[in-house]
This record gives structure tokens, C-alpha cells and sequence, in this order.
């Protein structure tokens, strides 16, 4: 196996890690193709005093919350920018400790993105 197949493969089963601007905020942010859904920090919320709003469709997460379900109950619409890049997503809420912001699946069909992972490497 050569330096890019290795290259590759890692590259197959990472997110992609960033930082985002909420606000006057930088935050972290995942984006994670492999995610169902798209789910903000409760901490980041409360302190950006954003309005939630109840959840049309409730439902409860097992993966992301370490001790077991969590369920959804509030979103949140929220306007974020990456460098340029500006958009506003319906967030569904979460306590999360490895990031304050999580693009799935959701987000990259609403708006057609497309990225190659290995264009990114280096």
C-alpha cells in the first residue's frame, strides 16, 4: 500500500473539523456526512439567548449523548458563517461535548454540497 492509498483510506472515515462564527463567536463546527441530522450545543444556545421553538417531530438520539438517549424536543434556526460563506440552518438541540455545531446530512441536501475530502488533504 502506497503513502496515498493510506492517505485515502484515513481520509474516508474522518469529519470534517472547522470553526464557524455565530454572532460575535467563533465556535467549532463538524461537518459530518454520515449524520442524520443537524444538531447545535444547548450551551451555545443559551448563551446566544437564541429563541427555540418546539419540535414538530420528536425523537430521541442514542449516538450522541454518552449516557444513553437523548430526545429532541427544540430547534433552533441559527446564522452562521465560514470565512465567506454565510447561511442559516433549523438546528434540532442537544447538550454535546465534542462540538457546539453538527452538519449532517440535512444541511448537504437543503443546499447541494459537494466537497471531495481528498482535494483537502496535504
Amino acid at each position: 500500500m502506497n503513502a496515498k492509498t493510506d492517505t485515502s483510506e484515513e481520509q474516508r472515515e474522518n469529519n470534517f473539523h472547522t470553526r464557524c462564527q455565530i454572532r460575535d463567536k467563533v465556535c467549532g463546527m463538524i461537518i459530518n456526512n454520515g449524520s442524520c441530522t443537524n444538531v447545535v450545543s444547548t450551551t451555545l444556545m443559551e448563551k446566544l439567548g437564541l429563541t427555540t421553538v418546539p419540535h414538530p417531530k420528536l425523537y430521541s438520539l442514542r449516538w450522541l449523548y454518552d449516557n444513553g438517549e437523548i430526545r429532541m424536543t427544540k430547534q433552533v434556526r441559527v446564522p452562521f458563517s465560514i470565512k465567506t460563506y454565510h447561511d442559516e440552518v433549523l438546528y434540532d438541540m442537544a447538550p454535546m461535548s465534542t462540538s457546539l455545531v453538527l452538519l449532517g446530512c440535512p444541511w448537504e441536501f437543503d443546499k447541494d454540497v459537494t466537497y471531495n475530502g481528498q482535494n483537502n488533504t496535504y
